[in-house]
């Protein structure tokens, strides 16, 4: 695996790149300074660093009266909303929060989606403004996710399998309710939108109101596997329940290791999956396995929603570093995907356990990195899809190329971080980043002296932390005795080959 990053742009290129605001030209005379670019799939891509910042405060709550916390698991914004009004805009940004507060064990959370107004007001000075602004996320509503039948479904930890019946397949079940770790989220035209889900793996339809329309499973190869049998267990029990037996699978994906990325193809036509990190058999060994970086991306014909159709299947090789302390080696893991076009993708990839609220306040690897399966092996239908792994202990078979590779965005970048208020490490204090970094969205600038520029919005999940949190109508304070908002990054980028998603009914 090749990581490329190439350092700061060149002057020569600012004058094609310039915006219309004086503010924004003050900004682009730092250039060199503030600009990275890398050349990637024949291309350039150019980080033009950070101009926003968004926070919603850790006991925010919802409609239901439950925290509105976790919703940076997945993010889709509603282009055909985007709005510019000189230069400020708003919108709709849909945002999903995961299987609800489960520091201390899984609850009986419902599946939703929440819709948030927003406004940006790009912040182009060269210093920043030294506080986070700029991103205004104002709640307007929750989108239950619900059966035909009205029943709702839940976070718990699956206890059992629902067999296939009625168009479904076989389901990860609690109590009877179907149970989502939901992780991923495209939302249509028609209103209607898929969740990715890491229990299943799974990836759910759902209709404008949140009742469940489909769902697709992936090859066999991907469902977990406990004595022989099917078990979507993930090791995280209600406080107080035993786990399962064994407490890991024997084969398919592993546990909390599902469906983290999900992304829509610009013709509205196509689904593409990528799992956390590889699957049992071919390397996934825990968090800390040096050889889980052979992950598996999925891409999915949905133009039929009803029947869904797996037309391709890749390898993506996830990046590796040094742990600075231990020296060992360890993967960065995905967290989420954003189809670019339909051979490209942004994803996140990062470290885990580090931030603030954990017991390392530094993070080492956290970016928005560039992958494409231009030149990739397709190897959808083989036998990789079944018992054979398609990278034991971690080597690749030779048959197989993976998906191109290159970082693109550090999000440690503390010359970045510093202009708002913001920081990568010590101290440990509510501006020191939280580890999860989960959600993407892109939106155009509407810069006719650049084209190709978007703000990249890349949203963290604050896994519901708080001291005055508030779930099924019961009160809690989090064990870590902290209070972690939700925080929202805005970039300026070039992204040469983007298609937007737009599509009107």
């Amino acid at each position: 695996m090749q990581l490329e990053f190439n350092g700061p742009a060149r002057k020569s290129r600012q004058s094609s790149l310039l915006p219309l605001t004086a503010a924004a030209i003050l900004f682009f005379a730092t250039l060199p300074a503030l600009a990275q670019s890398v050349s990637f799939d024949g291309q350039s891509f150019v980080n033009k660093g950070l101009v926003a910042v968004g926070r919603l405060p850790a006991d925010a709550k919802d409609k239901q009266g439950d925290t509105l916390g976790g919703m940076g698991s997945g993010m889709a914004a509603d282009l055909a909303s985007w709005k510019r009004d000189g230069d400020s805009y708003v919108g709709t940004l849909y945002m999903l929060p995961d299987r609800g507060w489960n520091t201390e064990g899984t609850l009986d959370f419902q599946g939703r989606l929440q819709v948030f107004d927003i406004k940006l007001a790009p912040d182009y000075g060269a210093e920043g403004p030294k506080q986070q602004s700029g991103l205004g996320l104002a709640y307007k509503d929750s989108i239950l996710m619900h059966e035909a039948d009205g029943t709702p479904t839940t976070g718990l930890d699956p206890t059992d399998v629902r067999k296939a019946a009625n168009g479904f397949p076989d389901l990860p079940v609690a109590n009877g309710r179907i149970t989502l770790d939901n992780e991923g989220v495209v939302h249509l035209a028609d209103g209607s939108f898929w969740v990715s889900d890491e229990y299943g793996p799974y990836v759910y339809h759902y209709g404008p109101d949140g009742k469940l329309l489909g769902a697709i499973r992936p090859p066999a190869a991907f469902i977990p596997m406990r004595k022989g049998v099917e078990s979507f267990a993930s090791n995280n029990p209600p406080k107080g329940t035993p786990g399962p037996k064994p407490a890991n699978p024997e084969s398919g994906r592993q546990n909390n290791q599902g469906f983290e990325g999900l992304a829509l193809g610009p013709d509205h036509e196509h689904l593409y999956v990528l799992l956390q990190s590889a699957l049992i058999q071919d390397g996934g060994n825990g968090g800390a396995s040096p050889t889980r970086f052979n992950t598996r991306l999925l891409a999915y014909d949905i133009a039929d929603p009803a029947a869904p159709k797996l037309t391709g299947e890749y390898v993506v090789q996830l990046p590796r570093f040094k742990d600075p302390k231990k020296g060992k080696t360890l993967v960065a893991a995905q967290s989420e995907l954003l189809a670019l076009n339909d051979k490209r993708f942004l994803l996140i990839a990062r470290d885990s356990g580090r931030g603030f609220a954990t017991p390392e306040p530094a993070s080492v690897y956290r970016s928005v990195d560039l992958i494409s399966i231009a030149g990739a092996t397709n190897i959808a239908g083989t036998d990789f899809d079944g018992a054979k792994p398609v990278a034991p202990k971690g080597e690749l078979d030779p048959s197989v190329t993976p998906a191109e590779y290159a970082r693109f965005i550090d999000i440690n970048d503390n010359a970045q971080l510093n202009r708002f208020g913001l920081h990568n490490g010590e101290p440990q204090d509510p501006s020191d980043l939280y580890e999860k970094w989960e959600s993407l969205a892109l939106l155009p600038v509407g810069d006719a002296a650049a084209p190709d520029d978007y703000f990249l919005l890349v949203g963290s999940d604050n896994d519901f932390i708080t001291q005055h949190g508030s779930m099924q109508g019961k009160p809690y304070a989090d064990a870590s005795g902290k209070d972690v908002d939700t925080v929202v990054l805005v970039y300026r980028v070039t992204l040469p080959g983007y298609v937007p998603p737009v599509k009107t009914q």
